[in-house]
Parts: C-alpha cells; sequence; structure tokens
C-alpha cells in the first residue's frame, strides 16, 4: 500500500484503466513531464498510459509516499524502469506529475 493517498489513488487509476478515476485524481490544472519535456497531459495518458494498456508495478517509494521508482509497462514500449514523482494540492489532488526512464 502507498502511503500518499492521492498517489495510491494514480495508481490505482493507471491499473484499472480507469480514465474517469485518474481524471478525478488530479487537479483541473494538472500537468506533467516525461523525461524532462513538458508534454500535454491529455495526450500523453491516452497514449502512454489508457490506450495502450499502461501498468505501473511499483518498486519502492520515498519523500512521504510522493517519489516512485515503477517498473513501467505498456503495449507500445514493453517494460521500462521508471521514476516518477509527484505534487499534491491542498484539496489532495495531484498537481503536477514528473516520470522518466532509471
Amino acid at each position: 500500500m502507498l502511503t500518499d493517498p492521492a498517489v495510491r489513488a494514480f495508481v490505482a487509476a493507471v491499473n484499472a484503466g480507469d480514465r474517469e478515476a485518474f481524471r478525478g485524481v488530479l487537479t483541473e490544472d494538472a500537468t506533467m513531464s516525461d523525461d524532462g519535456s513538458e508534454r500535454d497531459l491529455a495526450q500523453w495518458t491516452d497514449r502512454e498510459i489508457f490506450d495502450a494498456g499502461g501498468h505501473m508495478d511499483i518498486e519502492s517509494e520515498s519523500e512521504d509516499g510522493r517519489a516512485l521508482i515503477v517498473r513501467f509497462r505498456n503495449d507500445t514500449w514493453g517494460e521500462m524502469r521508471t521514476s516518477w514523482r509527484f505534487e499534491v494540492a491542498d484539496n489532495g489532488r495531484v498537481s503536477r506529475f514528473e516520470t522518466g526512464q532509471v
């Protein structure tokens, strides 16, 4: 079980392939980056997660559950070891996440 409730809900939504639950975990103005480049969050998550069967297997967490090392896999790229960092707003929703290969 992941420590941070917002991060836990984020991972659960990704692994369930649940776009609606995923959107509910994010702030309306949430942002993201992939390998240091800013991305359009909706386009990236559709392409890399929801349309490609994305799945997160957690290896470890740190920073009170807001930093993860994950074996991420999808139908496009296969499996890769990635880091994920999350910022959580006062309302308990993810306002930003950053991911990239380790």
